[in-house]
């Protein structure tokens, strides 16, 4: 497997990440990279968020397949035949939308065993099922692919799509492999169904709140005690109106990884709203949380 050129962290003392040595994950060990550090826009030259869960040389869980995604898990040397799951926080266009190249991508993978990808649902019918095949089966936007949802999938495996309902506060615990176990909960973004994941891996884990105004006060909670909590960082402290039913405030974020006792706050997601303003917001995390912050950069990866 190709090298995986990174950023290194030393992860014993509060720092901002400035991202600049070049290095490459260790061969052992759990890791967390960033395969995408941005979000929806097109004027950032970044690809929309989405990360990778490492354990020793195995890319084990894909958390979103955001825009760009699919040349990232290229560059980082990732196998496709290694994923234990592909998890979504948001069923939206840009958090979603390479999918369809990861698939047909992965036809030369060798993979030969199924591929489960779970997603929110709500009680009106959205759900990651619903997408998915709106998206790949038989009448759907690329019906070549829905040969993926079934035994004769030409890439050797098919899919297996799980849909976890992001309503109330419940915490869903119904799936784990030989080698990780996962954990979701429902967070509130606006009106679309979301989810926060958590993974864990040998005795790490990493929790994945992405976008969410924390109206359900559950991320702390979710997040007690973990290795590394990965948030979307769109928003400055200033903000204003109906973004912030979307997302949290630089300050919140602090308070949150303060309350849940978490190792590392990785802020992923950077939008033109908050690009140029790390030392600001760096300000307002601060007033909360006095651990390792880490502005997150294309391809980054980090040591748990």
């Amino acid at each position: 497997m190709s090298k995986r050129f990174l950023v290194t962290v030393f992860m014993l003392l509060p720092m901002v990440s400035s991202a600049q040595d070049a290095a490459y994950c260790g061969d052992e060990g759990v890791w967390l990279q960033i395969l995408g550090s941005g979000g929806s826009d097109i004027t950032d030259q970044r690809s929309a968020a989405s990360y990778v869960v490492w354990h020793g040389e195995h890319a084990r869980l894909m958390v979103d397949t955001g825009s760009g995604s699919a040349l990232r898990f290229d560059e980082a040397g990732a196998d496709f035949a290694d994923l234990d799951a592909i998890v979504y926080t948001r069923l939206q266009a840009y958090n979603t939308v390479d999918l369809p190249s990861l698939l047909e991508g992965s036809l030369r993978s060798g993979r030969e065993r199924v591929l489960p990808v779970l997603g929110p649902a709500d009680p009106n019918g959205e759900s990651t099922s619903a997408f998915i095949d709106r998206l790949i089966g038989p009448e759907g936007a690329y019906p070549y692919l829905s040969r993926f949802l079934g035994v004769d999938s030409p890439g050797g495996f098919r899919i297996s799509v799980r849909d976890v309902m992001a309503i109330g506060t419940r915490r869903w615990a119904e799936f784990g492999t030989d080698n990780l176990k996962l954990a979701a909960i429902p967070v509130h973004h606006g009106g679309l169904p979301a989810l926060a994941w958590r993974v864990e891996i040998d005795d790490y884990s990493v929790v994945f709140a992405g976008g969410f105004s924390n109206q359900k006060g559950t991320v702390a909670k979710f997040a007690e005690e973990a290795d590394a909590l990965v948030v979307h960082h769109a928003i400055s402290e200033s903000a204003r109106g109906r973004i912030r039913d979307l997302y949290s405030r630089p300050s919140e974020l602090g308070r949150i990884a303060t309350d849940a006792k978490v190792r590392m706050l990785v802020l992923g997601h950077r939008t033109t709203r908050t690009l140029g303003m790390e030392t600001i917001n760096t300000g307002a995390i601060r007033e909360q949380y006095t651990g390792p912050l880490i502005f997150g950069d294309e391809l980054e990866c980090w040591g748990l």
